[in-house]
Order: C-alpha cells, then structure tokens, then sequence
C-alpha cells in the first residue's frame, strides 16, 4: 500500500472507528466513547501499515502484539478486530458488554479472536507487553539461527494518563529500559483527561523526561490525528532496536462532540442521543442506520490483514525448512507449541529421604528446581531481589540482561509488581513457562498480577518463602498471616504449602503439571525433618491437595490433626504424645485446599471421615476459612495477631505452636 495520503478515505476509515465505538456504547447505553474516538486515527495507522498479524491465523507465534493496556477504551479494539476480519461479527459489536458476548466491558484474553490479554487494570498491559518482549527475546536466543529468524515480533501498546501513573507501569518500563527491549513500542494516548477532571489536578510530570531516565527512546507527536507525523514516528521507533521507544501523541478525547470533547464527560458514560446527532454531524457521518462500514473503509483493514496472512504463510513455510536444517529445535518448538513438557522431565525430580537431614523447604526447591531446569528449557524466571532467599537461581545458565537476551535467570529488582504482571506476558507466549519469587508477606504486592494470572488461566509459578511467624526475627512486617487465606480466595490458583522437602518436590510436580492456571508454592526459611511417611505417601496424596499422613498403628482414630507447611513436624509428634496418652489419632497432610477441594465425595470422606467430627487444624496463618474442614465440633490452632520479633522457637511457645498445647487443644474436643 502507497503510504501517500488519501485524506478522504483515510478520514472514512477513521470515522468509522469512531462511530462504531459510539454506536456500541449507545446500544449498551454504558462504557467509555471518548478514548476510542481520541486514539482512532492512532489505531487505522497501526493496524493497517504497520502491525503484522493475520485474522486467518491468530495464534500464529511469531505475530506483532497488539496490547490495549488503556482497556476501557475496548470498542476501539474490538472495532479494529472485526474491521480486519478477526471473528468479531456486527452482532457481537451490537452486544458489547451484554452477557456472554466477545465484547466484554474490558477485554478479556482470547487469542483466538485477537485479544491477546486481559487489560482494564490500568498499568497491567503495559507491563504485559514488557513480558511479551522479554520472552520474544528468550525465544529468538534460543531458537533462531542464520538465515531462520523465527521470533522477531514487536509489541506495540496503546497506553493513557491512567496506565502511566500506576507504579506496576512504572516499575516495568524502569525494567524495560535496563534490559533494552527494542521491540517494545508504546503509544502515549496524551489527552490530559481522567475520571475527575483533567490531569493538571494530579499529573504535572514531564513524561517524556521521565521516560528518557528510564533509558527509553522518546518522541513526540503534536497532534493525534497527523497521520504522516504518526507514520514517520511509527517508522523512527521501528529502526530504534536497542531501547523500547515512547511516542507521546496529543489527542482529544471525543474527538468531535461539540460538547463534550476534551472533558471528562465523555471519559465514562454514552454520548447521549443528542451529542451522538450532533457529533456524526460535525464529522459528516450518516444518523443512520447505525454500525454504518462503507465498504471502501473494510477494504482498507483487509488489505493489511492479508499481507499478516502471506507472512504467517511464510513463517510457517520457513518453519518446514527449519525442520530439516535444525530438527532438534524443530522438534523442540513444536512440542512447546503443543502445551507438552519433554518426556521423561519427572524423573530428575529429587528423591529427598529422612537420613538427608532437616532441609527448608525453600531450600529443597532451588534444588528441585536445578534438578529439572536442565531438562525444561521453557522454564525461566527469577526474584524480586531475594534469588539467594527464595533459590530461584538455576545454576550454570545466564542471567538476562541487556546484552545477554537468552539468559533464563532474571533479576527483576525490588519490583514485585510489576515481576509479576511481566511474568504473565512471558506465559502468553504460551512457550514459556516462567516463575518467579518473593517472601511470602509480599505476594500482596504482586496480587493484582496474580489475580489476572487466574483470570487468564496462565501456567505461572510463584515461589513465595518465609511462609509464616517462624522466619524469626524480621518481626511482623516480614511474617505472613492473612496471605495464605488471600491467595486461596483466589479462583483458579492452586495454593501449595508443603511439609518437607519430600511434598516440595511432589508440589513442584504439581506446579509443572498444571498448564492451566496458576501455582503458588509457600515454602519455610526454617529446617523441617523429612518424614518417612512422606517418602511412602506423598507422591500420590499431594497431587490430591490432602492425604492420611499417620494413622494410630493398632486402634482407630478418635481425634484428627489436620496441618500444613511446618506444622506438620508438630501434628507428628503431638500425635505421638497422644498415643502415649492412650488417644489415637490420625494426621492428614493437606498442602492445598484447591486440590483437595477438586476430589470426588469418596475421596474426601476416607480423608476426612464424617465420623471422625473431633478435628484441630494447624497452620501458623489465618484461622479464616479452616471452619469448611474441622466443622462445627472442630477447632483451629492459628494466628490472629501480626506476629513477634523474636527467634523461632520463643515464637513457637507464645503462639501455642507447642505439642503441649496441641495435645490439650485435641483433649479438649474429646472432653478427657
């Protein structure tokens, strides 16, 4: 296509933008016009000179991303999808924001269609996108060879005001710029309009100064709807391959409301019809009929639409080449591509035995996960600054920096947050699995991300040490009690707290298993015993979220210990102390109440027999939530203040973490 202009039917596209967008909020009679109307030109530019992407072939991996991190403004996005021939119908613009509709308020992942994550969360997407391009990145190191460039992708970003004054954003694009992502390009939608007003109330930084300390590569484009000042800013940050770049561009939001332009009145809420008639008659749009496509604006979208189709075509052509000059690669790349871990990757887990002695189970994950990273190339990640903490170093493998873009080993900084949401655009790579660590205490940093993670169903693990009171002497700021109960509130992310290095590994199976949806590992500073019964049982009962850990060796039980995590050691030898005491008692293991929760009726009963109603839970957390398990003749030993300052075991005797207290707890029930 001539990249001459054609200013009427340039302005024919970019109308049609516009007033799909109006007519969807209209019919909605809810979400956000003035956005759509204000990036408009931004978005005709992009997705038909310069984006790669191929409706026919949405998934195709090496594809440009398009990240929609402003996501209210999501009738932009689904008028650019159905423009260019993605499945989104007129029927489905019709229904924005109805149930069940592919035109949810904000956009939720579906690749399939062209949404390639879920945004509305301001900052999240931008720091999505900062994932996408690291694990382009990866991929290029691990991947291409001469003459076979298989991942060169770009993502381009639409961000606002809003997403860059949210500190995940800014955490990221500090990221970005340290780690020189060239491939990230980011459209700053500068209408100086949020929710309250204009932005002059809460926003007077220089952005293009800020992003320049970053290490970014900074433009400036005066007027938003200048479609050669756009392209030759466009063309600029293509050529810039060694920063990720920042294109300010000054719009209006709602563009041509006579009324309503520039105000924060059209940020939120329908035009109304008679701003709708008044605005489609400033910009010379027919009233009616509404959903209006002149033919001559479709044919525009589909002309760049095809192109992205005749590289998919030849990407995958290239790919059959690729097959016959490097076919371990090959070979390797296709099993990624269809969600499968290499065979034989369970056999290198550790086999951890009692006679090893005491071992934290944060430690006996970095060695889990140095057993198997050989063998799993997908796996990367890292630390918000506490790799020797959490050991989540593999050994022998580099670290990613600027000038090593295959390391797998990521120093994220102290940036929890923003780890996080990078960590999701990595596993939208859908060829990447990636982890990453923190103390479990801030996991409440990073729980948006994790939130979206669920939402997304993406297979992230998260490694979160110091789980409880018993990391000691960093006192109540460092030591977690509700975080437990928060993740497991989460839908979709499965929880496991492990007893010892024997459940760790069993955890990081289940953890590597799970393609779905994501994983959160709490794992203890302090040495725990390995139990033999762990050894015997657990390979079977972690994956089932709870199991019969020890049963009395000749009566049936009377009582039941349920525990997680370090209290686990507790139950055992309270249990012991009980048999002395003439009670039996069983101890049930339950690393994850997610998976437990998923068994069937049978199993949950042999588990947790209904006969069996005198029952304590242990765990050093929140006692929330322990009710659904021990019942209404039940109790929970747990935590309910902040926690102390103070060594381990001086913890252990003032918050009754003691066999003592246990074994009075438990008689207590049984009323002896």
């Amino acid at each position: 296509m001539s990249r001459q202009a054609e200013p009427d039917l340039d302005q024919l596209a970019i109308n049609t933008i516009r007033f799909l967008a109006v007519d969807m909020v209209e019919k909605a009679n809810s979400g956000h016009p003035g956005a759509p109307m204000g990036q408009a030109a931004m978005g005709y530019l992009l997705w038909t000179r310069h984006l790669r992407h191929s409706p026919k072939d949405p998934t195709w991996p090496n594809r440009d991303r398009f990240v929609l991190s402003c996501g209210h403004a999501s009738a932009l996005l689904y008028s650019l999808l159905h423009l260019s021939g993605y499945p989104v119908s007129i029927e489905d613009l019709a229904a924005f924001r109805q149930l069940g509709s592919k035109t949810p308020g904000h956009p939720e992942y579906d690749p399939d269609y062209g949404v390639e994550t879920t945004t509305g969360p301001l900052g999240q997407g931008l720091s999505n996108a900062v994932g996408m391009v690291i694990a382009g990145r990866l991929l290029a190191a691990q991947f291409n060879r001469d003459d076979f460039p298989v991942f060169d992708y770009r993502a381009w970003v639409f961000a606002s005001d809003g997403d860059l004054m949210e500190g995940v954003a800014s955490e990221a694009s500090s990221l970005a710029g340290h780690l020189g992502l060239g491939q990230l390009i980011v459209l700053y939608d500068d209408n100086r309009i949020s929710i309250d007003g204009p932005t002059s109330l809460t926003f007077s930084e220089q952005v293009d100064q800020r992003y320049a300390s970053y290490g970014w590569h900074v433009q400036q484009v005066d007027d938003g709807n200048d479609l050669e000042a756009l392209d030759t800013a466009l063309d600029a940050a293509k050529r810039e391959t060694d920063r990720p770049s920042l294109i300010g561009v000054r719009t209006h939001i709602g563009y041509g409301s006579p009324n309503k332009q520039d105000t924060a009145a059209v940020h939120g809420a329908p035009l109304g019809a008679d701003e709708v008639r008044l605005t489609k008659e400033a910009l010379e749009w027919p009233l009616e009929p509404t959903f209006e496509i002149p033919e001559a604006a479709r044919e525009r979208f589909r002309g760049n639409a095809a192109r992205g189709s005749d590289e998919a075509r030849d990407w995958q052509a290239m790919i059959e080449r690729y097959a016959k000059a490097h076919p371990g690669l090959a070979a390797d790349l296709e099993r990624r591509l269809a969600g499968k871990l290499p065979e034989g990757w369970e056999d290198k887990l550790p086999e951890f035995k009692p006679n090893d002695g005491p071992l934290a189970t944060r430690k006996a994950s970095g060695v889990v996960l140095n057993a198997i990273g050989p063998n799993l190339p997908e796996l990367a990640g890292g630390s918000a600054d506490l790799a020797g903490s959490n050991n989540t170093y593999i050994k022998g493998y580099p670290d990613s920096a600027a000038s090593e873009p295959g390391g797998r080993n990521f120093f994220f900084g102290v940036r929890e947050h923003a780890m996080g949401a990078v960590l999701n655009g990595m596993a939208l790579s859908k060829l990447l699995l990636p982890y990453g660590g923190t103390f479990l205490i801030f996991s409440d940093y990073l729980r948006p991300a994790i939130r979206l993670a669920a939402l997304m169903g993406l297979p992230v693990k998260y490694v979160f040490t110091h789980d409880s009171i018993f990391l000691g002497e960093d006192g109540p700021t460092h030591q977690p009690i509700s975080q437990l109960l928060s993740l497991r509130s989460i839908p979709g992310l499965v929880v496991l707290r492990p007893a010892d290095a024997r459940e760790t590994a069993e955890a990081w199976r289940v953890a590597m298993g799970r393609m779905d949806g994501p994983t959160a590992l709490a794992l203890s500073r302090q040495k725990l015993p390995i139990h033999a019964a762990t050894v015997e049982r657990a390979r079977e009962g972690v994956g089932r979220g709870a199991y019969v850990l020890a049963d009395p060796p000749n009566d049936p039980p009377q009582a039941v210990l349920i525990a997680t995590g370090s209290e686990v050691t507790l139950a055992l030898e309270a249990q012991k102390a009980l048999a002395g005491d003439g009670v039996p008692t069983r101890v049930v293991s339950m690393p994850s109440w997610e998976l437990f929760d998923a068994q069937n009726d049978d199993y949950r009963d042999s588990v947790l027999p209904p006969s069996l109603r005198q029952r304590l839970a242990i765990e050093a957390g929140s006692p929330l939530g322990w009710e659904r398990y021990v019942g209404d003749q039940g109790a929970v030993l747990g935590v309910d203040g902040f926690g102390a300052s103070a060594p381990c075991q001086q913890l252990a005797e003032e918050y009754g973490f003691t066999v003592h207290n246990v074994v009075q707890r438990l008689r207590n029930l049984l009323e002896l």
